[in-house]
């Protein structure tokens, strides 16, 4: 068994959080082949290239070396990708994400769910292409597209589902995962986005926020939404599981996922490179350095991500010859 290698374990498990998480049947980049210590035998797989794991080295422990073949079919298209190759793979897919979130302004996608880690992009990716249109809607004397940010009510829901209601409309949801974790709002969302041709959403009980507003207890939506979220649906357990799983039938779902430290910072060198700095007034030399103290020290940052690199370039500004110290004392983990 040579060093990364795809490798089908048959059965095995390693720890995560305290408990047994299962590999059997997957097929894993082995960093070294089995060994026997003092827990039993194991074989140390790269976590960071598969989604979902750990980023980092993991011991799976194995009864026998015979539990882990050699994958073939996962070999025989294992080309190590360039970081240029991995580079374009990540534009392709924030590509399709500003392509898709035109398709959900202009009415042909009814709704879309972006899922994916904090800080790569996901909400600069929607908002950039809803505010192309921002002129146009002014210049109609309109509002076509609110986001919504931070928590919200069932009947809060409702009533901006109403306000929005109209054909035309975009409504987005970023991080505001409230209304995925209440019964009611996810009954309300899939009448909102119900395959049907017409959507009738219902407000059946009393209510004096209503009155008060002036809103109907039911109204056709015709709009479209947008949903922004770290969550990712199918970890999701207990009784809202097929309440979700309900709601992404209803959308075309982009997972945004990026896991491993690598493609985390080719992201961050990909956007810096196509102007997210630009705002900043900063020599190009200084925005270099900071892409690579965040490269250098990933290890111990808080988090590896577009807004760390934001957080690094305020201190640049506001402290322009001794930004480093400052960034160890506020971005980074102590030693």
């Amino acid at each position: 068994m040579r060093a990364m290698d795809m490798m089908m374990f048959e059965e095995g498990t390693f720890k995560l959080r305290g408990k047994e998480v299962s590999v059997a049947g997957q097929t894993l980049p082995v960093v070294e082949g089995y060994k026997v210590g003092v827990r039993g035998g194991y074989v140390t797989v790269d976590g960071s290239a598969v989604p979902g794991f750990p980023d980092r080295k993991i011991k799976v422990m194995v009864s026998s070396a015979d539990s882990v073949k050699a994958d073939s079919v996962a070999a025989a298209g294992a080309d190590k990708e360039t970081d240029a190759q991995a580079v374009e793979r990540i534009r392709g897919r924030f590509k399709m994400l500003g392509e898709m979130t035109k398709a959900v302004r202009k009415g042909d996608v009814r709704a879309m769910i972006v899922s994916g880690p904090p800080g790569v992009g996901k909400s600069h990716g929607v908002e950039e292409v809803l505010e192309r249109y921002k002129t146009l809607e002014q210049l109609g004397g309109r509002k076509n597209h609110e986001v919504v940010k931070g928590a919200m009510s069932p009947i809060g829901l409702y009533c901006k589902l109403y306000k929005m209601a109209d054909a035309g409309n975009v409504v987005v949801f970023d991080d505001c995962d409230s209304i995925f974790n209440d019964e009611l709002s996810l009954n309300i969302l899939k009448a909102a986005l119900d395959s049907k041709k017409k959507r009738t959403i219902h407000w059946n009980t009393d209510s004096f926020k209503l009155r008060n507003e002036g809103v109907p207890d039911s109204f056709d939506f015709k709009a479209s939404a947008i949903f922004i979220t770290n969550l990712k649906f199918d970890k999701v357990k207990g009784k809202l599981r097929e309440h979700l799983e309900a709601l992404e039938s209803r959308c075309h779902y982009m997972d945004l996922t990026i896991d491993s430290e690598r493609d985390k910072m080719l992201r961050i060198r990909q956007v810096v490179q196509d102007g997210m700095l630009n705002a900043y007034k900063l020599a190009e030399e200084v925005k270099k350095d900071i892409v690579n103290f965040c490269d250098d020290n990933k290890g111990r940052l808080r988090e590896l991500s577009l807004r760390t690199v934001l957080k690094v370039a305020d201190l640049a500004t506001a402290f322009p010859d001794d930004w480093r110290a400052y960034a160890e004392n506020t971005v980074m983990r102590r030693a």
